[in-house]
C-alpha cells in the first residue's frame, strides 16, 4: 500500500472521530446520556418530547395515501432480511471459523433504540425499529462481506464504486500482476488479525 492512501486513510479516521465528537456534543444539548448502551434522557426533556408527540390517530389521517398503500410492501420485506439475516449469521460462524477471521458482531451494526424517543408515536416507533434493524442488518452483512473480500479477492474494481467499504482503499490495483500474491497474503493477515 502506498504511504499517500496511508495518508488519506489517517485523514478518513481522525474525520470520523471528530464527528463522534461532535454527536457527543449533541447528546449534551438534547438532555441525554448513554449508561450500557442504554438512553437516559433528564426528566423535564422527556416531558417536553411527550408534549410534542403526534397521536397516531392524527398521524393517518394527515398521512399521504400513497405511503399508507405501499406500507405492505415495504414491511413485507422483513421476510427476506430475517431470512439474510439467518442465512449470513450462519455462513460466518461456519466461514469465518474455518478462515480464521474473526466474527463481526450484530450489536455493533444493529441498533434498535429510537422506539424509546417519547414524541414518536406508535406507528413512527413500528416504522423506526423496522429501519433500524433493517439498516443495520445491511451494514452488518457488510462487513461480513468486505471480511470475505479481503480474504479471499483483495482486487480494486477497474471502474469508480460509489461507497467502498473500508478495506477497500487497501486492496491491489486492478490490474497489478506483480503484486496481487503479495497483496492477497497481505490482505489475508490484516483480516484474520482484525486488523482495519
Amino acid at each position: 500500500m502506498t504511504s499517500r492512501i496511508d495518508q488519506i486513510l489517517a485523514r478518513i479516521d481522525a474525520l470520523h472521530d471528530e464527528l463522534e465528537e461532535e454527536i457527543g456534543r449533541r447528546r449534551d444539548a438534547f438532555h441525554y446520556r448513554l449508561e450500557k448502551n442504554r438512553v437516559r434522557f433528564e426528566s423535564e426533556r422527556l416531558r417536553q418530547q411527550r408534549a410534542l408527540r403526534m397521536r397516531w390517530r392524527t398521524f393517518l389521517a394527515r398521512a399521504n395515501p400513497w405511503h399508507i398503500l405501499t406500507a405492505p410492501l415495504i414491511y413485507g420485506l422483513i421476510v427476506p432480511f430475517a431470512l439474510l439475516d439467518l442465512c449470513v449469521s450462519l455462513y460466518q460462524a461456519i466461514c469465518f471459523r474455518a478462515y480464521g477471521i474473526p466474527r463481526v458482531k450484530r450489536r455493533d451494526h444493529i441498533r434498535i433504540d429510537r422506539h424509546h424517543l417519547a414524541y414518536l408515536n406508535v406507528i413512527q416507533k413500528a416504522n423506526c425499529v423496522y429501519c433500524g434493524y433493517c439498516n443495520g442488518l445491511l451494514s452488518y452483512v457488510t462487513e461480513i462481506a468486505s471480511r470475505t473480500e479481503a480474504f479471499w479477492c483483495p482486487i480494486k474494481h477497474a471502474a469508480r464504486i460509489a461507497q467502498p467499504h473500508r478495506r477497500y482503499p487497501q486492496f491491489t490495483d486492478y490490474g497489478d500482476a506483480e503484486g496481487y500474491q503479495d497483496g492477497l497474503e497481505a490482505s489475508r493477515r490484516d483480516v484474520t488479525r482484525g486488523d482495519r
